[in-house]
């Protein structure tokens, strides 16, 4: 058990029958009246943000979660397959839980969330960047380039992002997984 005080972003908890993570969260001691908290709590089965008001001192129970990395192997009927790379044990994770599929492939290092006290899977973090090859784009045209000029470009995954117009097939980028977007070109 922990109370108000306790709070920090990040922090896990369980609240009305599900589990969510402090997103943000502010202390508000009015001139008149008790001391109490708002928080900006994210769901970790769905996603969703929910804004509450804690009074000060209100005690909740909070949440062991922990991320172990694992290893992508392969995707089939019943999900993505992972393996653990303390233990070796394959696990698989349902395509509702992962943000951003295109972007995984194979060997791939990621962090899959597990709730302690009840060895289940509820998420899995990306690494912040993944670097990609391009396989089809088409050529940028010189000319082209009067602001911020992007196109479509298919990644080695098959996942189709934009990027600016000098990338050309075959290049390597380092893609945001966050916002799913281009970040810049590698160089080998």
């Amino acid at each position: 058990m922990a109370t108000t005080a306790d709070f920090k972003n990040g922090l896990c908890l369980e609240y009305n029958n599900g589990l969510y993570t402090i997103v943000e969260f502010q202390h508000v001691k009015p001139g008149k009246g008790p001391a109490f908290v708002r928080t900006k709590l994210k769901s970790l089965t769905t996603g969703k943000v929910v804004e509450n008001t804690f009074s000060a001192g209100h005690k909740i129970t909070t949440a062991r979660i922990e991320r172990r990395p694992h290893q992508f192997l392969y995707k089939d009927d019943l999900g993505y397959h992972f393996m653990d790379s303390n233990t070796f044990e394959q696990a698989v994770v349902d395509e509702d839980l992962i943000e951003n599929t295109g972007l995984i492939k194979d060997g791939q290092e990621v962090d899959i969330l597990y709730h302690a006290e009840a060895e289940k899977i509820i998420g899995l973090e990306l690494p912040a960047f993944v670097e990609l090859v391009i396989t089809y784009t088409e050529p940028g045209i010189k000319g082209d380039t009067a602001t911020n000029a992007t196109k479509p470009a298919t990644l080695e995954t098959g996942a189709e992002i934009q990027v600016p117009l000098f990338i050309n097939e075959g290049d390597k980028i380092k893609i945001d997984t966050r916002t799913n977007s281009y970040s810049e070109r590698v160089k080998e």
